[in-house]
């Protein structure tokens, strides 16, 4: 497409936004005000979301009221911009077992799941290795926690550093495998190749030559999986530590 796909917004920036933490609390939905503020935005400017999360929970959190979340928002980037969209439109992908390989992922889950179980941790629940497109997500306690047993392991782990030293054993048993290891949410991290950061997302807004890019994110400190993104030179980084702060900073820079 031509630099001319969003000609009609004042503004020729891109804002990017993380979702957990800075659109929507923990794997819960956004608010009806935030999404009216964002439409509001997209008046103004161009705007997109990119989560580490795959394609289906990411559109589960921002669809409110019954609107698509693919359509509130002209990019639309899950698992870091794996899965990639364009004004509702499919982008080309990427895979990450295609990447790693069969037999060596196979190794580096092997190795997760019996680090895990000798894990002395207060509970573990169920689903430790999600996989996904571009990445696999890796949780001591498991996936299928209650809101209230992620909110618990994440007071604990602030104390305890469970993921600081999982990661930490990964990096050095897995070395030649060419990974990147990312502390994000409240229970889990990601593991995906060098590059495949929410940095990734940005190869598919390199045609529109926007102005600035903005991008919004509470997990911007190093090790975060905002990180690479917030500090990358192409953007303006902004961090926030909830939602609220997130529109506080919208309405400042864009409303004010």
């Amino acid at each position: 497409m031509s630099a001319r796909t969003f000609a009609d917004r004042p503004l020729n920036q891109l804002i990017l936004f993380d979702v957990d933490g800075t659109l929507s609390l923990a794997r819960q939905t956004a608010s009806r005000e935030m999404m009216e503020l964002l439409g509001n935005l997209r008046k103004k400017a161009v705007i997109g979301v990119v989560g580490g999360s795959d394609l289906v929970k990411v559109s589960e959190q921002l669809t409110v009221d019954g609107k698509p979340a693919i359509e509130q928002f002209d990019y639309f980037f899950a698992e870091n911009g794996l899965t990639a969209f364009k004004l509702g439109k499919p982008l080309p992908s990427q895979s990450f077992i295609k990447h790693v390989g069969e037999e060596r992922y196979k190794k580096l889950a092997n190795f997760i799941l019996h680090y895990i179980a000798d894990l002395d941790i207060p509970i573990k629940r169920g689903t430790f290795i999600e996989f996904r497109n571009g990445m696999i997500n890796v949780s001591p306690i498991g996936r299928n926690a209650t809101i209230q047993e992620r909110l618990d392991f994440q007071e604990y782990d602030k104390t305890a550093g469970v993921r600081a030293a999982f990661v930490k054993v990964l990096q050095e048993k897995f070395a030649d495998y060419g990974l990147k290891f990312s502390i994000g949410g409240q229970i889990s991290f990601d593991v995906f190749p060098h590059g495949w950061d929410k940095t990734y997302c940005l190869k598919h807004v390199e045609d529109e030559k926007f102005d600035k890019i903005h991008f919004f994110g509470d997990k911007t400190y190093q090790g975060g999986n905002d990180y690479e993104i917030y500090s990358d030179p192409r953007t303006v980084g902004h961090s926030v530590v909830n939602p609220p702060d997130t529109e506080r900073i919208l309405k400042e820079l864009f409303f004010s």
